[in-house]
C-alpha cells in the first residue's frame, strides 16, 4: 500500500489554546483531515516550556509536530516592536522573523513534502526565496486592507500616517508573497475578488475559496436568554476588537443605558488592556471583561443580543457563525460579517452607525419575538451550510488539486531577495 502523500502545514502561531479566530478556523480544518489524504506534518513557534503540554491536542489535528522556541514577548513589546517601523517589512511580519524558524522549516522542506502549506502570509518570513515543492498559501484576510481601515478611523495625524506607511509596506510584501506560490486559498469569494484585483493573484497561479465552518455539535443551539445581557466576543490583544470596543463604549453604549438602564455588556476574550477595562468600568459598572476563558458557550448563551461593533477588520469572523449557531441573535456592521452570505433581517440586523447599532440592540432587548425569529433562522443557515467537516473536505480537496497540477506548473517567482534581507532576526 503506497503512503499517504506527507502535507507540511506551516502556522506562524502556535495554536494552542484556540483563543483566536485564526487558531479556531486552522484547528478545525486540521481537525477534519486528520487521518485523512494526508499524513499531515504541523510545524509552527512553540511556547516557553515545550508543547508537551498540548500532546493531546496535537495528536487530534495532525501526526507529527515540529517547533522552534517562540520569541519571548515582554510587557514592553508593543513599544519595542516599533523599532521596525522604518524597515521595509511591515512591523507584524518583521517581528515574527526567526533563524530558528528558518531553519527549521528549511530542514523539513529538505526531505521533500510532496505540499507546503503556509498558513497566514506572517508564516512565508521562514521559507526560503524559492519553494521547490507543490505550495499553498493559506489567506485568513487581506491584511493590506485591514491596514488601510485602521488609517480611516485613527483620530490623530500621526497615528494615521503610521498606519498608511504600514498598509503601502503591506500590500508589498503580500503581492510578493502570494504570487510564490501555486495555490492561493481565500476565504471569502470577496476576498478572492480582492487578490485578484489588487495583486495580480490568479494570473500565474490558483485562487480557491473555501467557506467558514464552526462545528455544530460543539455550538448545540439553546434560544436566547430572556435576560437584558448583551456580549462581544473576540480576542483583545487585536487592534481591530479594542477599536470596535472603544467604538460601543464611548458611542453605543451610552444610548443604550439611556434606554435600558438595566442592561448589562460582557466582553469575552484574551488579554484586554487595563486602561481600556478601567475606563470602561468607571463609566459603566454594567460592564464586565472576562479575560480569557476555557469555553465561550456558557457566556453567550447567558446573553440575548451578540453585537459585532467592527469599524476595521478583514477576511471573515468566526465570532458570527459561533453566535448563530448558539442561539444569539446578532447585530454587526457590515465589516464585521464581510464575505459571509447572510441576509439582513433574516440572519442578523446590520447597523453601521452608533445610533442604527444602539437601535439594533434595543429592538431585540425589548423583542422576545424578533430574537426568536432570528436565532433559529440563523441556527438553520449555519446548520445547512457551514459544518467545519465539510469545509475540511473542501480544503484537502485544494491540496491534492495543487499536487496533481504540480507536474504541469511554471516555476513560481522567488520573493524579492532585498525585501527578505531587511528586518532582524529573532
Amino acid at each position: 500500500m503506497n503512503p499517504r502523500p506527507r502535507l507540511l502545514f506551516v502556522s506562524a502561531r502556535f495554536l494552542f489554546p484556540v483563543d483566536s479566530g485564526g487558531k479556531i478556523r486552522t484547528t478545525q480544518i486540521l481537525r477534519g483531515m486528520k487521518d485523512g489524504a494526508f499524513e499531515i506534518v504541523l510545524a509552527s513557534p512553540e511556547p516557553a516550556g515545550g508543547a508537551s503540554r498540548y500532546a493531546a491536542e496535537l495528536a487530534g489535528v495532525c501526526d507529527r509536530f515540529i517547533g522552534w522556541p517562540e520569541p519571548e514577548r515582554g510587557a514592553l513589546f508593543a513599544l519595542s516592536r516599533l523599532r521596525h517601523a522604518l524597515g521595509a517589512l511591515p512591523i507584524p511580519v518583521a517581528t515574527d522573523r526567526s533563524t530558528q524558524g528558518e531553519k527549521t522549516v528549511a530542514r523539513e522542506l529538505s526531505s521533500r513534502p510532496d505540499v507546503a502549506l503556509f498558513d497566514f502570509p506572517h508564516a512565508a518570513v521562514w521559507a526560503p526565496a524559492q519553494l521547490e515543492v507543490p505550495s499553498v498559501m493559506f489567506t485568513h484576510n487581506v491584511e493590506a486592507e485591514i491596514f488601510a481601515r485602521h488609517a480611516d478611523v485613527a483620530r490623530d495625524p500621526l497615528r494615521r500616517s503610521l498606519w498608511q506607511s504600514q498598509h503601502r509596506k503591506m500590500q508589498r510584501f503580500e503581492r510578493e508573497t502570494l504570487r510564490r506560490f501555486d495555490t492561493v486559498i481565500a476565504v471569502s469569494q470577496r476576498d478572492g475578488e480582492r487578490l485578484r484585483a489588487d495583486y495580480g493573484i490568479g494570473a500565474q497561479n490558483e485562487i480557491a475559496v473555501i467557506g467558514t465552518g464552526v462545528d455544530l455539535e460543539f455550538l448545540a443551539y439553546a434560544p436566547p436568554a430572556r435576560e437584558a445581557h448583551v456580549i462581544f466576543s473576540g480576542s483583545m490583544d487585536w487592534l481591530a476588537n479594542i477599536d470596535a470596543i472603544e467604538f460601543f463604549l464611548d458611542c453605543v453604549w451610552p444610548q443604550i443605558a439611556a434606554a435600558a438602564p438595566n442592561a448589562r455588556m460582557t466582553v469575552v476574550g484574551r488579554a484586554p488592556p487595563e486602561g481600556l477595562v478601567a475606563r470602561a468600568r468607571a463609566r459603566f459598572p454594567s460592564w464586565h471583561f472576562t479575560g480569557y476563558v476555557d469555553d465561550i458557550r456558557p457566556h453567550i448563551r447567558s446573553a440575548c443580543v451578540y453585537v459585532i461593533p467592527l469599524r476595521v477588520g478583514g477576511g471573515t469572523r468566526l465570532k458570527v457563525f459561533e453566535a448563530m449557531a448558539l442561539g444569539c441573535p446578532v447585530v454587526s456592521t457590515a465589516i464585521g460579517v464581510e464575505g459571509l452570505p447572510l441576509e439582513h433581517g433574516r440572519h442578523y440586523l446590520q447597523a453601521d452607525e452608533a445610533a442604527q447599532i444602539a437601535s439594533g440592540v434595543l429592538s431585540l432587548l425589548s423583542d422576545s419575538g424578533q430574537r426568536e425569529r432570528l436565532s433559529r433562522a440563523a441556527r438553520a443557515h449555519v446548520e445547512a451550510n457551514f459544518s467545519f467537516q465539510a469545509i475540511a473536505r473542501d480544503f484537502e480537496r485544494i491540496c491534492l488539486d495543487t499536487l496533481e497540477r504540480s507536474q504541469h506548473a511554471e516555476t513560481r517567482p522567488a520573493l524579492d531577495e532585498q525585501l527578505l534581507r531587511t528586518g532582524s532576526h529573532a
